[in-house]
């Protein structure tokens, strides 16, 4: 597990933070020690998991769009963080139908632009150690084959979202050949790193046009949840997983330098990889609620049909594991959504599930 001795006091700046995920890093980090500024936009919806738990409170927080330059070097040169955790990002494909122009601003100027940022504030005396790019599982060229993506497979991506974030991979991998080599790493210092992670799940998700969030959104208020690709496979995992991935990979970086520097998959085990259609029935199995969707009748944009990840690499060199399995995932977002619908202490009970989480992955010793 992520290190509470490394994370204290460290200096850590999130793009994105306003986010799913980005809420969620807030608050493991904020929890281990670290000083954590965040860059991003407004909350996208109402309620969000930033507001539920009042991280406006506990937090710096900037407000400014990823393409503004600007503004993030000047909050990088600000805050002088150690460590980036780059998840600012237009994140869902059926948008980036509607919308590429804007989903490839986003997503690959924004990359630019930070790295671009860093680059300049390293020049200027900031010691940036470690730089990590969220990207997604979706980044592949797709081959619809039943095993599971490496880090070394070609990248793609079929719609303007999954080939955006192919482009910010090749970006990063630019900006680390040119401008933070590893045999100039006495210079400049800095490690960089991708990270491509499967479909995450959990409490406080209240993004538009995702599965889950749609799912919790119908039993809330008592509406058909209409379901699109049903047969359709997935990474499922629960958004910690992906973020011990994440927090285990930084200390990597910061602790040996540019051998880390490279892209990483965190995916779970392929058991967990389960259908549209599974998925919603053993939702409403968890909340008693068995016929709520119902199976789409119109025509819908191309997603791929089969998706998994094989995370061996960080298994192996960062000791890094799936806790929960699919079905406790599920578990913990439906008693999170549950707990909202009675007005409970939203903060709190993510701090629970972090703590259980962090206890379930400690393996006993012999």
């Amino acid at each position: 597990m992520p290190s509470n001795d490394f994370w204290s006091r460290k200096k850590v700046l999130i793009t994105g933070h306003t986010g799913f995920k980005g809420s969620w890093l807030s608050l493991w980090l904020q929890s281990l020690g670290a000083e954590v500024t965040g860059y991003a936009l407004e909350p996208m919806t109402s309620p969000n998991l930033h507001s539920l738990c009042k991280l406006e409170q506990t937090m710096r927080s900037v407000t400014a769009d990823i393409r503004n330059r600007t503004a993030l070097l000047d909050t990088i040169q600000d805050t002088q963080p150690e460590v980036i955790f780059h998840m600012a990002a237009q994140p869902f494909v059926r948008y980036s139908y509607q919308y590429p122009v804007e989903t490839f601003e986003v997503n690959v100027l924004g990359a630019v632009n930070l790295l671009d940022a860093a680059r300049t504030s390293i020049r200027d005396g900031v010691g940036i150690k470690a730089i990590i790019n969220v990207t997604t599982d979706k980044c592949y060229e797709n081959k619809e084959w039943t095993w599971g993506y490496r880090e070394i497979d070609r990248l793609g991506g079929f719609d303007p979202y999954s080939n955006s974030k192919a482009c910010s991979e090749l970006v990063t991998a630019s900006f680390r050949n040119s401008f933070f080599h590893h045999k100039d790493y006495a210079n400049h210092g800095l490690s960089v790193a991708t990270a491509r992670a499967g479909n995450v799940i959990g409490g406080g998700d209240w993004s538009e046009d995702r599965l889950v969030p749609n799912s919790m959104r119908a039993l809330l208020s008592g509406s058909k949840l209409e379901v699109r690709h049903p047969q359709a496979t997935r990474p499922w995992q629960h958004v910690l997983e992906p973020l011990q991935g994440y927090l285990l990979l930084a200390q990597k970086m910061v602790e040996r330098g540019t051998e880390f520097g490279d892209a990483w998959n965190f995916g779970p085990m392929d058991a967990n990889s389960k259908s549209v259609e599974w998925l919603v029935q053993t939702i409403g199995t968890l909340w008693g609620e068995y016929d709520f969707y119902e199976l789409s009748q119109g025509s819908n944009p191309h997603e791929a049909d089969n998706l998994s990840l094989d995370s061996s690499k960080a298994r192996r060199a960062l000791g890094w594991e799936p806790v929960w399995d699919v079905k406790t995932a599920l578990e913990k977002t439906v008693d999170w959504f549950q707990a909202y619908r009675k007005q409970a202490d939203m903060k709190a009970l993510c701090l629970e599930q972090l703590d259980a989480y962090s206890r379930e992955s400690v393996k006993p010793t012999d």
